[in-house]
């Protein structure tokens, strides 16, 4: 079989979230910032998007994220997360299967028993220190970019809760944190499906009920995910993050856990030095941990470190084809919900 214009794609996942590296073939994306290059994607041309992140080579459960070359000079490689719904500036779990990418395919040289990699994101640059032993990458812990609560305790009506209040946050992307109990579930394995539904419903009501716009990066002014969260017993918590079109985040998330540590700060349950266990709904952990403090345009900010682990698990090549009558991809309400049939 002949490619003569393929995507080759490093096969990737993180605590179980599927965050495949589209590592060449790619073609350049316009822009003097990976801030620049994500927002061209969003609002001037998403067919590479739509491509690796839609049917029929891609499900929904699942990250794409593009390898781009960087855009400042401190940085060794930069990237931007392609999912179903749009280009995101940041993601922890998608950030530690890059950097684990990077190392172990010789991209970046591994060094034992440690390699920093740095990074440029949409969001900022992103400092990951990778301790590796034997050619593998055995744990990433990512100095993420300044997060900060923007609403704590913030009471919506919804039609199927009644009055709930939310916390949102900025930990790379927008969350709505939501204390799980409110909706009267519990984080499980069992109840995916109903968490998810609840999430993006949410996630709805929301998008006319509260207006952001990010102090210092221009495009990043909405709510992307709603995370609940809970306490377990033994002090972690419990997080489940839904994502469009309708799924729950199989990791802890990294940037979610970010966002839920600058909460915690901004009520004064955590300083500077504490840390956190992030569980997911399928039981995999990160470690959240609170570096610093830092302003944010008048905000009061914290410089959260998460620490995971991702796997390289194989590899794969997309053929480019001008006769695929479906280049553009497709998506289905079976996937999508009951308001989309089609996306074109």
């Amino acid at each position: 079989m002949r490619f003569e214009r393929s995507l080759e794609l490093l096969l990737v996942h993180c605590q179980g979230e599927l965050g495949h590296v589209l590592v060449s073939g790619a073609p350049d994306i316009p822009g003097a910032t990976m801030l620049d290059k994500m927002n061209h994607i969003n609002t001037v041309d998403d067919s590479l998007r739509r491509f690796v992140t839609f049917e029929p080579r891609a499900n929904v459960a699942m990250s794409v994220n593009l390898l781009v070359r960087p855009t400042r000079p401190d940085a060794d490689a930069g990237f931007i997360v392609l999912q179903a719904d749009r280009a995101h500036p940041m993601s922890g779990s998608n950030c530690i299967c890059v950097v684990t990418a990077l190392l172990e395919s010789g991209r970046v040289p591994l060094q034992e028993p440690g390699t920093t990699v740095r990074l440029d994101t949409p969001a900022g640059l992103v400092v990951a220190r990778a301790r590796c032993e034997n050619g593998r990458c055995l744990a990433v812990s990512l100095d993420n970019v300044p997060s900060f609560a923007e609403l704590l305790d913030h009471e919506i009506d919804t039609p199927l809760w009644g009055r709930i209040k939310v916390d949102v946050a900025f930990g790379g992307v927008y969350y709505a944190l939501v204390d799980v109990g409110q909706i009267g579930l519990c984080i499980d394995p069992t109840n995916a499906r109903a968490l998810a539904e609840a999430g993006i419903e949410l996630k709805r009501l929301l998008a006319d009920k509260i207006v952001i716009e990010h102090p210092t990066l221009p495009g990043v002014n909405e709510i992307a995910y709603v995370m609940f969260r809970d306490l377990e017993p033994d002090g972690a918590i419990r997080t489940c993050t839904t994502l469009q079109p309708g799924r729950v985040d199989r990791s802890p998330c990294g940037t979610g856990s970010s966002a839920n540590l600058a909460t915690l700060y901004a009520r004064g349950f955590v300083t500077v030095g504490d840390k956190r266990i992030s569980r997911s709904i399928i039981g995999g952990e990160f470690l959240a941990e609170a570096i610093g403090e830092i302003d944010v345009a008048g905000r009061r900010a914290i410089l959260p470190r998460i620490t995971g682990r991702g796997y390289v698990y194989g590899r794969t090549e997309l053929r480019l084809s001008d006769d695929d009558p479906f280049a553009q991809g497709f998506a289905l309400s079976d996937t999508w919900g009951p308001q989309v049939s089609l996306l074109k």
